[in-house]
């Protein structure tokens, strides 16, 4: 059947394309379909569960008491004039946003298996769905976390905001860019090497204790000199810091941190997209 110059082809569906290869146009074309999957991912999650969407609320809650129970009640790790339990809620809070898009990516491909190998479609809509999903996630537990910020403000606690804090929307971004890029990487190497998706979760837990969650960065250069620099390879460890600052007027906001994880940043999203145009090709064959 031959095709005729006036009535071309609207789209061409190959696997010959570029190494690098990012085409918004194609990715905005499919915006509704990137929705649904944001829509998809929100209410599924917790469908057939009692306490439904609460689930969102609790696990930083409780992760938050614990820890003050813990490092800050056992360990006596000093938060300055910041309550304790309020410096653990916003480090939580912001961590399991970024852990929370590091662990849905690096699943997109064995996850989405059944749909890529049926239907095309842009396929950095999955992963970017997630990392979506994920803020709106996130601006529930913030809501909690400004409610207790309020709370403890009117109990005559010293804390106030940053002017910095103009700058957390592009702290958010920075986070999810990065969880997206480690994801993209991760995701690709889980469709030959299935271990990974059991060491990530115990590796994830690991980076925890190194991205300064629980402590203020300064105290780890302090006390472990020798090993602070487990934590300040960490470009988590300055997000943290830097979302603190903002939020909570504690800690430093270090222009040489920032820099550094948005140059992190940037490498690893590149190599994450070259590596999962590569996977995308042929990854059923190995699923």
């Amino acid at each position: 059947m031959q095709i005729s110059e006036d009535n071309p082809w609207l789209y061409t569906i190959s696997s010959k394309r570029k190494l690098f290869n990012f085409n918004f146009k194609e990715i905005w074309q499919y915006r509704d379909l990137l929705f649904l999957f944001v829509k998809r991912d929100v209410v599924t999650v917790y469908k057939q569960t009692i306490l439904g969407p609460l689930w969102y609320l609790i696990q930083p809650l409780f992760t938050a008491l614990t820890f003050t129970l813990i490092f800050n009640k056992v360990a006596n790790i000093e938060t300055g004039t910041v309550p304790p339990f309020l410096f653990n809620l916003a480090s939580i809070s912001v961590w399991n946003y970024f852990k929370s898009c590091l662990n849905s990516t690096s699943d997109t491909f064995r996850s989405n298996a059944g749909i890529f190998s049926k239907v095309y479609f842009p396929r950095l809509i999955s992963p970017l769905s997630v990392v979506i999903s994920n803020l709106i996630k996130f601006g529930i537990q913030l809501l909690i976390f400004i409610g207790f910020y309020i709370y403890y403000y009117l109990k005559g606690a010293t804390i106030s905001i940053n002017t910095t804090l103009l700058f957390f929307p592009f702290l958010v971004i920075l986070m999810g860019l990065l969880g997206l890029s480690f994801g993209m990487i991760i995701s690709s190497m889980v469709t030959k090497y299935r271990d990974l998706k059991y060491l990530l979760h115990f590796g994830v837990q690991l980076l925890m204790y190194t991205s300064a969650v629980m402590y203020p960065l300064a105290l780890v250069r302090e006390k472990l000199p020798r090993f602070a620099w487990l934590v300040e390879y960490n470009p988590m460890s300055y997000v943290i810091e830097a979302a603190r600052h903002m939020l909570l007027n504690t800690g430093k906001l270090s222009i040489y941190g920032i820099s550094y994880t948005v140059t992190v940043t940037i490498i690893t999203l590149f190599l994450g997209l070259i590596v999962f145009n590569k996977t995308e090709k042929s990854f059923i064959d190995t699923i």
